[in-house]
């Protein structure tokens, strides 16, 4: 059997070398929490995975999975050799057929911890170009598929049965055995039938307080946006290539939110600004993007992993990325310890910034979402040319058709709107090169080497076919244009391009104080508290005009993703309403447009949602009266 061949392949992560603002990015993450995790907390450091008594499932094995790319990514050395280090104990203690500790009891044993397991190790192989590490990866295989034999899936594995085909399939294209398609229909027919669920989903409302639930789990639905597009490859059914629409249609209309997420603290929890989005729903959203780009090469896809990447990624994260947040709120004015938030299954400390707020999960997870973004910017096209499927500064390298090529990308994207591309082949060839134009970049500007082209199409992937030779200079301009976005009671959100745009709040960092382990700095607990107003509608005038919005660009510094480093602001103008009012810990219901307010007519200070700890995204909007 022969299986479905994707439209995008990804390239390795070491083919690409991030510059400018990015490469800054993933130097703040390696010296903070995902450099140095394995160094202080216990579920790293002391890791059964490594030798040790501490946790012995799933946070090395989702530590690793980011950190493999960051660290070859950056050609960190001392991340380097910690990977190397690491790998090593793993690959030189599989027994059997397992990787990491060795369950007691195999019939309680929660196969998802293998799942990952693997999923890191193809990420290592990826990284490196190791080919032994295939073998450790077939053997884990073949314990899976004996293990699930008697010892079926429940549970986690259960529900994300479909991480692991990647590596099934990569195994398979190599090998052409059997008996990995035979592991990949047993893994679909033990496992959960989201393309069922999703058929017939009864999950339209915000889950109930304390009602936790697999199938509503936001960070399950994340992950199985991908699983069937992955399931096509084996099944050829039409059908399950595309069912991913149906399930971001619905997860949009009931629960979508204007990051490009969806709500779950910790179940799916409506379309309320004031519900929060886990951290790992956001990278394994940006992850299930990425493998859903390459299979279809859909660029309305690559506009929302550019959506979460620059909003809701950054957004969970303080600005040095030594600490983070369990949930992220649209409308976010507070980040403390509250004993009666709305989170629906989720504890009272879920949004303060720490070490490991709420659950610990996230502290291991959180660093696949910056590195993976980096590593799948560019691929490889089907008929051989190359393709730039999301914007960011850096150099691709790879070969084409035997000869070496280096694409270089000079841009401070999403903050600005030109990208300057430098075209370097080894030796004379012709290939074409794919630009993605965003569905929001109407009159997108091309020239090349100074001679203006043809418009490209929004939302495509623009074409161009050439013999390049020396070095070839490509301008693109991808107009950003204020929108509106509406939420719940008919708020009102402003986007601009990639990017969603908040009220910039004063903030009050104090530390907690409390008797948990490993909090000293740099990596302590944190509650945010406003210094500033924040409970202002818009507004917009009578027919909801957005040319007064005033633009100001600043240069990018250190922190770009920080409120005193955001690189732009949109000045905008509002009245305070003084009955909306903070309830428990979080801004009050957003009140139902259009409103009144007696209030004084001020300017107010929107910066992008992923340079803000605290804001307000969704506001009210004044009646015409009002204006």
């Amino acid at each position: 059997m022969k299986l479905k061949k994707t439209k995008f392949s990804a390239l390795p992560p070491n083919r690409f070398k991030p510059t400018g603002w990015l490469q800054n990015q993933l130097r703040i993450q390696a010296d903070g929490l995902s450099g140095h995790l394995d160094e202080f907390w216990p579920d790293i450091k002391d890791s059964q995975w490594f030798g040790g008594k501490a946790e012995g499932w799933e946070r090395a094995p989702y530590w690793l999975d980011g950190v493999i790319p960051l660290a070859f990514l950056l050609d960190d050395k001392r991340l380097i050799e910690k990977v190397h280090s690491r790998i090593d104990y793993i690959i030189s203690h599989q027994e059997n057929g397992w990787l990491g500790p060795i369950p007691q009891d195999h019939a309680t044993y929660d196969m998802w911890g293998q799942f990952l397991a693997v999923k890191m190790m193809m990420q290592y192989h990826e990284s490196t170009g190791e080919t032994g590490v295939i073998k450790v990866v077939e053997n884990c295989l073949r314990r899976i598929h004996s293990h699930i034999d008697v010892g079926t899936l429940f549970n986690w594995g259960q529900f994300r049965w479909f991480e692991v085909l990647p590596a099934i399939y990569h195994l398979y294209d190599t090998s052409g055995e059997q008996w990995l398609l035979d592991l990949a229909l047993k893994l679909r027919t033990q496992g959960f039938d989201w393309f069922t669920y999703f058929k017939n989903w009864p999950l339209r409302d915000p889950t109930p307080k304390y009602q936790w639930n697999y199938m509503g789990h936001v960070v399950n639905n994340a992950m199985a946006i991908k699983a069937y597009a992955l399931w096509w490859l084996q099944s050829h059914d039409p059908e399950h290539r595309d069912f991913h629409h149906l399930m971001m249609n619905e997860l949009d209309r009931y629960h979508g939110v204007v990051t490009g997420v969806f709500s779950g603290d910790e179940c799916l929890a409506g379309r309320s600004p004031i519900q929060g989005t886990e951290l790992c729903a956001v990278v394994e959203y940006m992850y299930s993007l990425q493998v859903l780009i390459g299979i279809t090469g859909d660029p309305d896809l690559a506009d929302r992993l550019e959506q979460i990447t620059y909003n809701a990624l950054p957004a969970t994260f303080s600005p040095d990325m030594w600490s983070h947040q369990y949930d992220q709120q649209i409308n976010q004015v507070e980040c403390s310890i509250n004993e009666n938030r709305i989170w629906n299954t989720n504890g009272p400390d879920a949004n303060i910034f720490g070490l490991e707020p709420n659950y610990g999960c996230c502290t291991a997870n959180l660093s696949q979402g910056w590195p993976k973004f980096a590593s799948h910017l560019w691929m490889n096209n089907d008929d051989g040319g190359l393709v730039a499927i999301a914007y960011a500064p850096g150099i691709v390298s790879t070969s084409i058709k035997g000869v070496d090529i280096s694409v270089e990308l000079e841009t401070d994207y999403p903050f600005r709107n030109r990208l300057l591309f430098t075209v370097r082949p080894g030796t004379p060839v012709e290939f074409p090169l794919y630009l993605r134009i965003p569905d929001w970049a109407k009159e997108a500007k091309l020239s090349i080497s100074g001679e203006p082209q043809s418009a490209p199409q929004p939302g495509s992937f623009h074409q161009i076919v050439r013999r390049w030779e020396g070095e070839t200079k490509i301008a693109l301009t991808l107009p950003m244009t204020p929108n509106l976005a509406e939420g719940s009671n008919h708020a009102v959100s402003i986007t601009r391009g990639p990017l969603v745009y908040a009220l910039k709040i004063g903030e009050d960092w104090r530390q907690i104080e409390d008797d948990k382990p490993h909090r000293e700095l740099p990596h302590a607990d944190w509650e945010v508290y406003p210094t500033t107003e924040w409970n202002y509608a818009l507004d917009l005038g009578n027919a909801k005009d957005l040319d007064r919005i005033g633009l100001e660009e600043m240069a990018l510094g250190q922190y770009p993703f920080s409120p005193e480093g955001a690189p732009i602001k949109a000045k905008v103008f509002g009245k305070k309403l003084p009955d909306w009012k903070l309830v428990d810990g979080s801004a009050g219901q957003t009140p139902l447009s259009p409103v009144s307010s007696g209030e004084p007519l001020e300017e107010l200070t929107l910066i992008p949602y992923g340079c803000t700890n605290l804001r307000i995204t969704e506001f009210p909007v004044l009646g015409k009266d009002d204006s």
